[in-house]
């Protein structure tokens, strides 16, 4: 059983910053690519950032310069650092890891529970 645990969501001013974090745990054979994505009341889920085991990196157009995402394949982590928030970051963030439970088992997508980030004045 595979399980996606994030942290660090939080209610900041505009222009603040925040650090989420997300911990995969349980049966891991390999670990794709991960990401954040995130949804705002009434809106569809949207892509904020991706990350591959390689490294590379892709980013939505409304957070390019000011998310980094990051991601630790030894503790099998990503963070997402988000910086200059502005209110229409408001969201609840989902944690997304595209993994292999098991060597012999294709890939597939498994979600965190989400963290609720709330910019305002």
């Amino acid at each position: 059983q595979v399980q996606l645990v994030e942290s660090g969501g939080g209610w900041v001013q505009p222009g603040g910053s925040l650090r989420l974090s997300c911990a995969a745990s349980g049966s891991i054979f390999s670990i794709y690519t991960m990401g954040w994505y995130r949804q705002a009341p009434g809106k569809q889920r949207e892509r904020v950032a991706a990350i591959t085991s390689g490294d590379n990196t892709n980013y939505a157009d409304f957070v390019k310069g000011r998310f980094t995402i990051s991601r630790d394949n030894a503790k099998n982590t990503v963070s997402l650092q988000m910086n200059s928030l502005k209110p229409e970051d408001t969201a609840v963030y989902y944690c997304n890891a595209n993994l292999s439970p098991f060597p012999i088992s294709g890939a597939r997508a498994y979600w965190g529970q989400g963290t609720q980030v709330t910019v305002s004045s």
